[in-house]
């Protein structure tokens, strides 16, 4: 039998329940996948609140990665002991589970299974950001609000390799020496002067802001974005914007929206991801840590999440990863 972490009601990490659930056996074009490491997002706590409207009971998790274990009628390209990954399937919070084997990503043997599962959301989320939603050229300067977050961090490294200039805000004091570490300059969000720090480095305010937070920092956003500059809004963790509309007629600000599905999917995936994983091969990303838990320990992991109280990009391990 497989271990789910499903809730049966919205709320606190509490409602997060190991329960015992079999798998069963894969249709045509499915696979039946073990997994051996789950990603743990952002996305999760806000399905587990129920912002999402997301039926129930549920499964939550979006992202993992593990070994096929067997192929349904149909499959084609992946049989029993294959190493692959997934991202945005909800689901994932199983030690087993059926799956679309079009949604799979073949893992090249030199990535490892936990990095899969920590950095494929993650890290293509970061890249629909420098390459679909605004193709980052060399000599921006840019502006990444929650730049100690997984996507933020992420994408901050990434941003730096590529030759932009990275300003790097966070809403946490104990988070600024991780920022300085993938930005050329670290910023908290509550500092009186953060403002006229930001204009230090760009006189006529950045080139793009990339807005990971949404509602609280929407202002800061639109002051420190240039005329004509673009705001990247991915995600809205403290709840949407309100004051984004304004900026476009005003001052010529583009504001673009996107989710990575639109970008990352069956047809564009194999590309994209081999841009991911040859960024990390590289060590883009060498001082992002992983930090573990066991599957048991999922309640753990969302708190440690909400309370900013992570130490790496967090992942799930099942037993055979013990």
């Amino acid at each position: 039998m497989a271990r789910v972490i499903r809730i049966h009601d919205y709320g606190n990490p509490s409602v997060l329940q190991v329960e015992t659930s079999d798998a069963g056996e894969p249709g045509p074009g499915q696979i039946l996948l073990r997994q051996d490491a789950v990603g743990v997002n952002a996305v999760d706590t806000m399905m587990r609140r129920g912002e999402f409207g997301n039926p129930l009971p549920a499964v939550l998790g979006v992202e993992g990665a593990g070994v096929v274990e067997a192929v349904g009628p149909g499959v084609e390209g992946y049989s029993a002991g294959d190493r692959v990954g997934y991202f945005f399937s909800v689901g994932a919070y199983a030690t087993e589970r059926v799956i679309s084997a079009e949604s799979l990503i073949p893992l090249p043997a030199d990535i490892e299974t936990d990095q899969a599962a920590a950095f494929l959301a993650k890290g293509l989320t970061a890249w629909m950001g420098i390459r679909a939603l605004h193709r980052l050229q060399p000599g921006e300067v840019i502006l990444v609000q929650g730049a100690s977050g997984g996507v933020g961090s992420i994408l901050s490294r990434w941003a730096r390799e590529l030759g932009a200039t990275v300003i790097g805000v966070t809403g946490s004091k104990e988070k600024l020496t991780q920022v300085q570490a993938g930005a050329h300059h670290a910023l908290h969000a509550a500092h009186p002067e953060v403002l006229e720090a930001v204009r230090g480095v760009a006189a006529d305010g950045v080139d793009v802001v990339y807005d990971l937070v949404g509602q609280a920092t929407a202002e800061l956003s639109g002051r420190a974005v240039r005329d004509g500059g673009e705001i990247v809004a991915i995600g809205a963790a403290s709840g949407p914007p309100r004051d984004y509309g304004r900026l476009s007629s005003r001052r010529g600000i583009r504001l673009v929206r996107g989710s990575t599905p639109q970008y990352v999917n069956p047809s564009t995936d194999q590309h994209i991801t081999a841009e991911l994983f040859a960024a990390v091969r590289k060590g883009v990303f060498r001082d992002l840590k992983i930090a573990h838990y066991e599957f048991e320990e999922v309640r753990r992991a969302h708190e440690d999440l909400e309370r900013r109280k992570l130490s790496g990009l967090p992942v799930l391990r099942t037993s055979s990863q013990s």
